[in-house]
């Protein structure tokens, strides 16, 4: 890339920079524990709307995994899970009633917490239904990856979103609070993913999947991105361009190979498909608040109406992240 590109780029992440700082105004603090973060805390950053189901069981598996504190901001939510994210000792969460689609889809206002307090930090951004896995990870906690990633000087690490479904209809088995999504969802497609890669910010792009399969069979192009980059050491110089997919500066995108090696990378299991996606999808499309005026979820309220089933005789069922580099979806690279 040449000098007026690097420029372009630099100036594009001045911009998301100031626009998080603005659109930090529209955030109210319910609980701020911040002051109890200590050197070396290893962050987790969420937005979410109406997900008081699934908290209990998010936060007992990212603290199992080793967070030590979560930064939540929850937009208008009105099924009590911002009370019960205050009540946590190691939660802080905003508040906001804004739009979330005019904070570039939530990712202002977490620029905006993460310039203030994750400078430095190893910081986890995921959402309420997206479980990370990484190599060793039934053996070891996240701090024992980041200290790797630290002594290799790697800023960034990268993880496939692995959409994950049940064998019967996703209507079939009701999700109750608390309840570990893996046990109703534990299957995947292994194979029917696409790559390629951006050549302006060096990021792989991923699609395929179930929801390609399903959702977006006649136009798999259309399909959402899989490709992610959830765990950064993050500087306050750091800014995601679009959801997670990617960052700007661009070289925290190269997390697949270096110089033609492999390197290590990890799995975001994608728990959206539950008994509760239809209700979600069809407020989600009401709201309007999402990408490219919600088409995503105009496909999903029309696939669902049918109640499909997304198991196919492809499908494989998760066992460990090991089955997972056997399979070829994630890597422990030179890390042993």
């Amino acid at each position: 890339m040449g000098f007026a590109t690097s420029y372009r780029l630099r100036l594009k992440r001045k911009r998301y920079k100031l626009r998080a700082r603005r659109k930090g105004r529209e955030l109210q603090a319910l609980a701020n524990r911040t002051a109890d973060i200590r050197d070396g805390d290893v962050l987790l950053f969420c937005t979410m709307r109406n997900e008081d189901m699934r908290l209990p069981y998010f936060l007992q598996y990212y603290r199992d995994l080793g967070v030590d504190h979560f930064i939540f901001v929850d937009n208008n939510s009105d099924d009590g899970g911002a009370a019960y994210l205050a009540d946590q000792p190691d939660v802080s969460v905003w508040t906001t009633s804004a739009s979330y689609k005019q904070a570039r889809f939530g990712i202002d206002w977490l620029t905006y917490l993460q310039m203030k307090y994750a400078d430095g930090h190893w910081t986890l951004t995921v959402d309420v239904d997206e479980f990370f896995v990484f190599p060793f990870c039934d053996t070891r906690p996240v701090r024992a990856l980041t200290d790797w990633l630290d002594s290799s000087n790697i800023r960034s690490f990268g993880a496939i979103m692995l959409d994950m479904y049940p064998k019967g209809k996703v209507t079939d088995i009701p999700y109750k609070r608390s309840d570990n999504p893996l046990d109703i969802a534990p299957w995947f497609d292994s194979g029917n993913y696409t790559i390629s890669r951006n050549p302006k910010l060096r990021n792989l792009w991923i699609q395929g999947g179930p929801r390609a399969r399903v959702f977006f069979r006649n136009r798999p192009k259309k399909a959402p991105a899989l490709n992610k980059v959830p765990l950064v050491k993050w500087s306050k110089q750091y800014t995601y361009v679009s959801s997670t997919h990617m960052l700007l500066p661009r070289g925290l995108n190269l997390v697949y190979d270096d110089a033609g090696g492999e390197k290590a990378s990890g799995v975001l299991l994608h728990m959206k498909f539950l008994d509760t996606f239809g209700a979600k999808a069809r407020e989600e499309l009401a709201r309007g608040e999402h990408y490219g005026q919600s088409a995503e979820y105009q496909a999903y309220v029309q696939g669902m109406k049918d109640s499909p089933v997304l198991w196919c005789k492809w499908s494989e069922k998760y066992i460990n992240w090991r089955q997972l580099e056997i399979l070829g979806i994630m890597s422990k690279g030179n890390w042993a």
